[in-house]
């Protein structure tokens, strides 16, 4: 698959190295930017091949979040030119565009969470904005210690809410601290986010990717199935009303899993003291 504004490298270990590439413009999340993305998530929702994601950055930050020069086009009451791939700019009045533009870009929140694999997000210098919804969404996050994680969008006139902030940042570090970036708009080091727990580890900024793969492929050591089953519960925890509810996917899934032969593969090497080889589907 090629694209313009990330890259997407497929190895055949089955980890997919995901890179958003708009270094010039600090990887700011253009239109463009936004429907590649959403290609490759719906490709990566039915591809078996790709067993763990890994989602970094090229150039100096992670993201800039969405980009700013671009948004300009949503309160234009003119068609602009050389846009015509973007169904929600045919709409005339500036505020039904910028609500179905705002629906796209955070649907891909939801396909970060829905697809089957694992994403470990690599974060160097700054990730605002809707950068910072993507790590959110994530399911591990590695970060340098000059790293700055910023919910921008309430320094910019907006609300502190944007991109599932309100959703995942009490869940991951609690409502007090969450309340608290979510309202001012404050920075959160690398250092403060390992404190916190929303990052995993603090690496420098040459190591981000063996980190991130080191991770990956202790995964892949793993069932797919197992894997994928194992997200499924985390999203449906999240939600959740109630721990019976939880206990009963759980009980779905390991009989699902205990009837694979991922399970077959994975006892047998267990008991000659091997490594299990999983098929990739």
């Amino acid at each position: 698959m090629e694209y313009e504004t990330i890259k997407f490298e497929l190895r055949e270990n089955g980890i997919g190295i995901l890179s958003l590439n708009r270094p010039d413009k600090l990887n700011a999340i253009s239109f463009q930017m936004e429907e590649e993305l959403h290609d490759l998530l719906d490709n990566l929702s039915t591809n078996l091949d790709c067993r763990v994601v890994i989602l970094r950055a090229e150039g100096r930050i992670f993201s800039a979040g969405t980009d700013l020069q671009e948004g300009l086009i949503l309160n234009s009451k003119k068609k602009p030119e050389g846009y015509d791939q973007f169904y929600y700019l045919e709409v005339p009045e500036p505020l039904k565009r910028k609500i179905y533009h705002q629906w796209r870009i955070s649907e891909l929140i939801m396909k970060i969470r829905e697809i089957s694999q694992p994403i470990i997000a690599l974060i160097h210098g700054s990730a605002a904005g809707g950068g910072l919804g993507f790590i959110l969404a994530s399911d591990i996050r590695i970060a340098t210690p000059e790293a700055k994680f910023i919910n921008a969008s309430i320094n910019i006139g907006l609300t502190g809410a944007d991109m599932g902030s309100s959703y995942f940042l009490p869940r991951l570090i609690g409502m007090s601290k969450a309340a608290e970036i979510m309202y001012t708009g404050k920075a959160l080091t690398g250092e403060e986010a390992k404190e916190l727990g929303l990052v995993s580890d603090l690496v420098d900024k040459e190591a981000l990717l063996e980190k991130g793969l080191e991770i990956a492929e202790e995964m892949l050591t793993k069932s797919p199935l197992g894997l994928r089953l194992t997200k499924r519960a985390i999203n449906l925890t999240l939600d959740s009303p109630s721990l019976n509810n939880v206990l009963q996917f759980e009980n779905s899934s390991i009989i699902l899993a205990f009837s694979s032969q991922d399970m077959i593969e994975a006892s047998t090497a267990f008991f000659k003291k091997k490594k299990p080889n999983y098929p990739l589907k």
